[in-house]
Formats: C-alpha cells, structure tokens, sequence
C-alpha cells in the first residue's frame, strides 16, 4: 500500500512533456520520465483504501498497490514480475493507456490520483534495462498448434500465452512488420517502435513463427489454416473506418485516418510505401473526430510542417470537471487534453459537416453548420472552414468483412463483429475464436491484451482440457 501517511505528506507529480518547439521537429518520445526517488515517491501515495477500485479500472487486472508497494520499498524485480503476470507488454499500456486505473483511484476523489501508468511504465522500462524480461519458453511442447491472425496486441497477448502453455503458436500478419495499431497506427512520439521489437524478438525466442505478407483471406488460404491447426483465433481488429458520405466526398485530398497514419510510421522506420503519399506540409488540415485517432494525426500534421489544424467534433464540448459524487469510481465524461491538442489545434464542438466543395478536383472548404443536443442543425449557425487536407477519424465500424470473414462464414452480432462470447472466445465454428477489437468493436489496447489473454485461456481449455494459463 505505499506509505501509510504518503498521500497526506506527498503531492501528485507527474511526468512532465519535453517544449512544445522542440518535440515538433522530431517522431521521438518526448516524455521527460520522473527521476527513482520521485517515481518511489508516488508509489508511496498509494493509500489503504480498504477496495483497491483500481483493479476495477484496470482492464487487465493490475494489482496495482502491491507493484506500487514494491516500488517504494525498492524492490523494483519483484515489482516486474507481478505486473508481467497480469500484463503481457506493460510498457505499451505505460505509454499509451488513458489510466483508467487512475480515475478509479480513491485519491481521484480530490483529484489527485496516484501515477499509476507512470510507476508503471517505469517499473517496465527498469525491467527491460536490468535484463530482467527474457525469453520463458515452455518446459513441454503439447503437439497442438494455432494459428493466429492478424499481431496487433491481441493477438500478441494471445501468441505468447500459448507459446509458453506448449503449443505450436503461428501468427499470420499481412503487414511487412508485427504489431498492428501499436505499429502502424500509433505514432512513434507516442511510442516508438523499438518497444514492439524487442517484445516480437523475445516471443520468436519463446517458439513464437511470424508469417509476414499473410493477408489471410487475400493470398493466404483461410480454409488452408483451419484445416491444418488445432485451434484458430481471428484478431485482426477493426479495420473498417467509419465513413461521411455527404456531397463532395469523392473530392482529393479526403483520406482516412488510417491511410495517413500508417504512412508517416513507415517513414519513421524506413519501410517501403507504395502507396500515393499524403502529407500536411504547408496545408489547412481539417480532422474529423475527436478520439486518440484525430489527436494523433493531429500530432503527425504539425510535424509534418501543416500551416494550421483544427479538429471537428460533433458531439457538445464536455465538462471541465466531472461530478466525482455521480460518476466515480468509473470512466467519467470531461473535457480532456491531449500532447498533439496542446501543439496548437483549433477545436471545435458541436459540429456537423454537411458537404466538401473544391477546385480542379480537389477539396478547397468544409461546409459546416452547428448542431444543438440532439445532433440537430441549428439555424443560421452555418460556416465555412478552409481546408487543404481533410483527414476522417471518426472511429471504426466493424472488421473487413471481405475476404476472411466472408470466406469462413462465421457469424456475427448485431455490430457486426465476429459473434464469441468473453468465457469460450469461441465464434459459431468450434474452432475458430475471436478476440479484440474483431470481437468486441474498436477499444484499448489495453482491452486489446485482456482480450487476447483470456481468449488463450479459453483455447489452451479447449484444446487440454483444462489450463493453468490465467485469464
């Protein structure tokens, strides 16, 4: 529990941000971490709360105050292996999880919760730097295999849990490179790709095989994967982005999120891209969307040199501050911040596009009008908004359902996602399962990796019998 009169005695610190000035000229993280002593600190903070509402928040089930314990005792090993047996890749979620850890906090009461996701991001880099996370293949080899497909943290999550239950893991991934989203739709100044590395290597040592340019459904047989594994799980996210169909959308310099994202981080890296390449140099960029996608490109448009930003959201602005007595200890509705909003983003609210016009084929203006509570257009509140790259980040719908799903024919809910349940994983095949954003719509990855942990526990079950593999 920390210290039993720290957060009496000692004030929430948090980590601070490299100037805006100078982290917009580069793709690195600009995080500046807390010093060991602060970091011990605010694990002294932690309170004897009597229920640690924290493991509620937390999607994977951190145990939150004894890793936070540990820290301030300076037992920073012991701390690593208890918060490795609750979460696969703890410096991804250190990173790039919103904490709702940290709203649930008792301390949050007062707004001053502890620094969860900073103790621990640090309790996870310390590992890495000790050489304490290595390679755990299994004792034993079952002789069973699966196949998953699609490595974003799902199916990640997923592979190194059967890998070191004894099964033969196969991870079918379309890309040149493993990681999905954390790849390819995260920005290296929020994480940079070093950290998926280091994990991909550690998981080939633990007997994990990558198949790279496996579009699975595409130029790789899905028949062909089922026939030849035991066990078959589908995590490859949610990919269908949520359009606007509204008149002059065929107009260029439209993109989705999705294909402008991905392109900068292939840059960053060095991949090859074929694809037309998009860029916000010396352009009015409109986002469309207010979640962690429109922040993010957000952020890779003022490196990008855009002249200037201004994000668009539909829905009204939200509360400075939420009403504690209503909402804790769950996820409460405010206004937040993010890093790329605070490089200099207009934003506005309660805002619905209703049309694009250009010139010589390409988008010149947004067409905006106000909306009232109801999503209804207010009138005479119409307005026009310069724009010379418009990027729709609006979420995502459902899984492609061309290609792999069509082909195998499995069912799906009402969302259109593939159906399975969170006990059995299992979709209307018996042994085909379904984890991640595939299963429950676009998420966390948090969520992502609770997912892909419990959908392992439901196969290595399905294939033994029984399983000691946590859920």
């Amino acid at each position: 529990m920390g210290k039993i009169t720290g957060f009496l005695e000692i004030d929430r610190e948090d980590r601070r941000y490299a100037p805006v000035a100078e982290r917009v000229k580069h793709y690195k993280e600009f995080v500046v971490p807390l010093s060991e002593k602060e970091t011990r600190d605010q694990a002294a903070r932690c309170m004897d709360c009597g229920i640690p509402y924290c493991h509620n928040g937390c999607p994977v089930n951190n145990q939150i105050p004894d890793w936070n314990d540990l820290v301030y005792r300076n037992d920073w090993e012991t701390a690593a292996r208890n918060l490795h047996s609750t979460n696969n890749f703890p410096e991804f979620t250190g990173r790039i999880c919103p904490a709702p850890c940290e709203a649930s906090c008792t301390l949050n009461l007062i707004d001053k919760p502890v620094t969860i996701k900073t103790i621990e991001c640090a309790i996870a880099d310390r590992a890495w730097e000790n050489g304490w996370v290595k390679p755990e293949p299994a004792a034993n080899q079952t002789g069973k295999k699966v196949a998953i497909v699609g490595s974003g943290p799902a199916g990640l999550a997923a592979a190194q849990q059967l890998a070191r239950a004894g099964h033969e893991v196969h991870v079918y991934e379309k890309y040149a490179k493993a990681g999905g989203l954390l790849r390819y739709g995260i920005p290296d100044f929020k994480m940079e790709k070093h950290h998926v590395d280091r994990r991909i290597a550690q998981m080939e040592a633990e007997g994990v095989k990558f198949h790279y340019g496996a579009h699975v459904g595409v130029n790789t047989s899905i028949d062909e994967i089922v026939s030849k594994h035991d066990a078959v799980l589908l995590s490859g996210g949610a990919e269908k982005s949520r359009d606007l169909p509204i008149p002059g959308r065929e107009l260029a310099g439209i993109h989705f999120a999705m294909d402008f994202l991905p392109q900068q981080n292939r840059r960053v890296s060095g991949e090859s891209d074929n694809s037309t390449p998009i860029s916000a140099k010396g352009k009015h960029v409109i986002v469309i969307g207010g979640g962690d996608t429109g922040s993010d490109c957000i952020g890779t448009s003022h490196r990008q040199g855009a002249l200037s930003v201004t994000q668009l959201e539909i829905m009204p602005r939200p509360p400075e501050k939420e009403n504690k007595l209503l909402v804790w200890p769950d996820w409460p509705l405010k206004l937040r911040t993010s890093s790329s909003q605070q490089e200099g983003a207009e934003r506005e609210f309660s805002v619905m596009t209703q049309k694009f016009s250009g010139e010589n084929g390409a988008v010149k203006k947004l067409h905006c009008v106000r909306v009232d509570e109801k999503m209804k257009p207010v009138p005479g509140s119409e307005f026009t908004l310069d724009a010379d790259l418009v990027l729709l980040a609006m979420g995502f719908v459902h899984p492609v359902h061309e290609g792999m799903i069509e082909k195998l024919g499995v069912k799906l809910d009402a969302r259109g996602n593939v159906e399975a349940n969170t006990i059995a994983y299992q979709s209307s095949m018996p042994k085909v399962f379904a984890a991640g954003d595939m299963r429950r719509g676009q998420s966390l990855v948090v969520w992502a990796i609770r997912e892909g942990r419990q959908a392992a526990h439901a196969i290595d079950k399905f294939l033994m019998g029984s399983t000691t593999l946590p859920r």
